[in-house]
């Protein structure tokens, strides 16, 4: 810890870079005799999906924070004085000082403003899919635990796989959220971590390809997520109130106060729901959740050049497990040689090569967060401006089962505690703009894990409710209890530098990035980055290309167990290999068109080349997962969206999605346990592994996906939407006949299951909304939005992963209703 305290000292007298492609407008407003203005300040980037209205103070003075790059449309106006509306560019992190100066206004006169040249970015190197305010106002209602994941969810090559795990572009578990500049590398989906509150998020940056140097270890995709406002004097607050099906209620309350150059703000959530996870049936059995939060925050402009942010967070997350028909109701089960399934028949009359299971299972879980950020910027000169970013938090995960649960009894209490700083510099040089920085994360990992498994022999009638036989993984004919406890610091390092560089038409960003991690292995990786992009101006189109080489860190849920001996007393017949880390080459290619500057098109083509290709298996359906890596993977496909910005009362999107993903065997690293770890006993009792070469689709092979959602604007305050989203199936791997399977999860489920494509059945759903702004009074509003999802009551089928591994039940027909109040 010294020694990385040492390196980052010194390192931090090179020039070190904050949140990407976002910088700052400080505007001055004056009268003609040069005098402060109070005025009205509007923002447009329609390429940024950025609209905002702003008040300067007395003097006229304004500070704009977090700007996305890109061209803005500025409209100004106070009264007695001429609405003025002009464009400006942000390109580069360094605050971009601007005065204007208003003329007294004629007896009459009306500016047009147009903010249809903000619709493309021509000096933006790769992609970039961003997401404003407006958009998260008008969501979809999401059920608690996954607003935030139903935003990134709605962009072209993001999808789900079960329980609002977001998969992007096929890659699993390898999500990287960056929360207010700080980098958090942890699941945080419903089952894993406490919720990301999509009412709190201003802004939203999603790469899934061209992503700057600055971020690395998890690579599928990079959401940068903007939490904090910009700061208007005075004080402001949103209370949002929301409640509909499936018991589900909620409420999220934020409060700001600026002056004097400081702004405090405070953010406080609590929800409920009876569909937390995914059901693994249609009948939604034990599936309740809550989910809590408060935050507060603080900013200060110490001088001039000085600026100070301190946030302070903490989260939780309570949810019950969903249970099978086995689980909730009880019935007999087939032992490893029956083939043809069992009877519904009364626990007393035994029929052969069952085991009888009362029924009754209850397993909860739940996740909990502390953590605080601190930030300081200082402005050196004109061209230079400098960040340090530092934070710690306090992670933890607990499981419990209560003594009827099958097959298996587990308990865990799992936690992690994180020191994270980062201290970067920008240095703006005319056409280029240098980004360099350092970065350490020590994470210290804790894990605590038993389970219990009854003896299983004796007559059948007699069986313990937890008999694991239909597994064929333990000896039936004594009990087994295994408990695991171990701790050990995840450490590591980075350093980056980066360089755009606009020519004209050309935009160019080159990237080069060191990595250092050590856990269960001690790795170094150097990574370069690439991206441009021509910008053609009269057809309004550009082009782009970008390469990625990335270095991507295991997962470290369950990681000491996975990677430990002492997992041979849990089953002797298992496969145990340290996960190494992933290495590989991201391509893309793409271009961006603007038509009449109403409608945009964007359209990519990318494929993924990675070894050592990171994925997760768990035990049975407890939602305990453990980190696995195939020899290799190969991902490609293309990606389109087509966004109508406004053509008269109408707006919205179309996206199309396409990928195909192979993963080659064998399975070099993790956990397997079982029959599915490929390992054998020998004639003599040595343990043979007998895994199969060759390669099967990934997990996250669904060929075609659709998103499609129009709005139209009836009247001012009154507005309707409706939109579906298509899904051709995810593949599954059938261990069972479709009879069997049909006694276990019920035969609509198995009618929705292509057992000679071992594909999950295509799927349509529709949706819904109405929106009324009841009240608007200048900043006081209030509004209503009513949303149904699933309106023809499909049953969907999202994932099927086999007896008691993973399947995945979308949520029937429901309608959410949402109240709004800005004050």
């Amino acid at each position: 810890m010294k020694k990385a305290l040492r390196i980052a000292v010194l390192l931090w007298t090179l020039p070190l870079l904050a949140q990407s492609n976002t910088g700052e407008l400080r505007l001055t407003v004056t009268d003609p005799s040069g005098l402060g203005l109070k005025s009205t300040v509007e923002l447009v980037s329609e390429a940024n999906q950025y609209r905002y209205a702003f008040t300067t103070d007395a003097q006229g003075k304004l500070d704009v924070r977090r700007l996305p790059y890109g061209i803005y449309q500025v409209q100004i106006q106070a009264p007695h004085f001429a609405p003025l509306s002009e464009s400006l560019e942000i390109r580069s992190a360094l605050p971009l000082a601007r005065s204007i100066r208003l003329t007294v206004a004629p007896v009459s006169q009306k500016v047009n403003v147009s903010a249809s040249g903000t619709l493309i970015d021509p000096y933006i190197a790769g992609s970039v899919n961003v997401m404003g305010s407006q958009t998260v106002q008008n969501r979809l209602t999401a059920l608690p635990g996954r607003s935030m994941q139903d935003l990134v969810n709605t962009e072209p090559g993001w999808l789900y796989e079960g329980n609002a795990v977001l998969h992007p572009r096929g890659s699993e578990y390898q999500t990287q959220f960056v929360i207010d500049g700080i980098p958090l590398i942890d699941d945080r989906s419903p089952g894993f971590g406490p919720e990301l509150e999509a009412d709190n998020v201003q802004s939203l940056a999603i790469y899934t390809a061209g992503i700057p140097a600055e971020y690395g270890r998890k690579m599928g995709g990079v959401v940068e997520v903007n939490t904090l406002q910009n700061a208007n004097p005075g004080f402001h607050s949103e209370l949002t109130v929301l409640g509909g099906s499936f018991d589900t209620a909620g409420v999220n309350y934020q409060g700001e106060y600026t002056w004097n150059g400081n702004t405090l703000g405070l953010s406080a959530s609590g929800n409920m729901t009876s569909h937390y996870l995914n059901p693994v049936v249609p009948e939604n059995y034990t599936n309740t959740g809550t989910t809590g939060s408060v935050s507060g925050s603080y900013e200060r402009d110490l001088t001039p050049k000085d600026h100070l942010t301190l946030i302070l967070t903490h989260e939780l997350a309570r949810y019950e497990i969903p249970n099978e028909f086995v689980q909730e109701n009880g019935a007999w089960v087939p032992s490893p040689v029956n083939t043809v399934g069992c009877p519904s028949v009364a626990p007393s009359q035994e029929p052969s090569d069952c085991v009888y299971v009362p029924g009754g299972q209850l397993q909860n879980s739940g996740n909990f967060e502390t953590m605080g950020i601190a930030t300081y910027q200082h402005v050196f000169s004109s061209n230079t401006v400098g960040w340090l970013r530092g934070m710690a938090r306090d992670n933890s995960s607990d499981f419990y089962s209560n003594p009827l649960s099958w097959p298996i009894n587990v308990t865990q209490h799992n936690d992690f505690k994180e020191i994270y700083f980062n201290g970067s510099l920008a240095i703006d040089h005319g056409r280029q703009e240098w980004k360099t920085g350092i970065e350490s994360d020590n994470l210290f990992l804790h894990e605590n894990f038993s389970d219990y498994l009854p003896d299983c022999s004796g007559p059948l009638g007699t069986l313990a409710a937890q008999c694991p036989i239909t597994l064929g993984l333990f000896d039936p004919g004594s009990a087994t209890k295994f408990a695991f406890a171990d701790s050990h610091p995840d450490l590591e390092q980075a350093a980056y530098a980066e360089d755009l560089i606009r020519f004209g038409n050309w935009t160019f960003d080159a990237g080069l990035r060191w990595d250092h991690y050590q856990l269960l292995v001690n790795q170094n990786a150097v990574s370069p980055r690439a991206s441009g992009s021509y910008y053609f101006p009269s057809a309004g189109l550009k082009l782009h290309f970008s390469y990625d080489r990335i270095f991507q860190t295991p997962s470290f849920e369950n990681i000491l167990l996975s990677s430990s001996t002492a997992v041979l007393d849990f089953d002797p017949i298992s496969l145990r290999q340290n996960v190494l880390p992933s290495h590989g080459d991201y391509y893309e290619a793409g271009f961006t068109k603007a038509f009449s500057g109403k409608l945009r098109l964007d359209g990519n083509w990318f494929l993924r080349d990675v070894n050592n290709y990171a994925d997760d298996d768990s035990i049975l359906n407890t939602a305990i997962s453990f980190p696995i890596a195939f020899k290799n993977a190969i991902l490609y496909g293309a990606e389109g969206k087509l966004d109508l910005l406004q053509w008269k009362k109408f707006s919205g999107f179309a996206s199309y999605s396409y990928i195909v993903g192979n993963c080659w065997l064998p399975v070099v690293g993790g956990l397997l346990l079982g029959s599915e770890s490929g390992v054998a006993v020998g004639p003599d009792g040595e343990l043979i592994n007998t895994q199969l070469t060759g390669h099967l689709p990934d997990s996250q092979d669904q060929r075609n996906t659709v998103r499609v959602r129009f709005r139209y604007q009836i009247a001012p305050r009154l507005w309707v939407a409706a939109g579906s989203d298509f899904n051709s199936g995810l593949p599954f791997e059938p261990d069972e006949s479709p009879q069997l399977y049909a006694t276990e999860y019920g035969q609509q489920v198995i009618n929705r299951l292509d057992f000679k494509l071992s594909r999950i059945d295509p799927y349509l759903t529709e949706n819904a909304s109405v929106g009324f702004d009841l009240y608007q009074h200048e900043k006081r509003s209030v509004r209503l939005q009513a949303d149904v999802q699933n309106l023809s009551n499909t049953l969907e089928v999202i994932d099927f992963g086999g007896l008691f591994s993973g399947n995945a039940i979308g949520p029937s027909r429901s309608v959410m209703v949402r109240l709004t109040t800005n004050f």
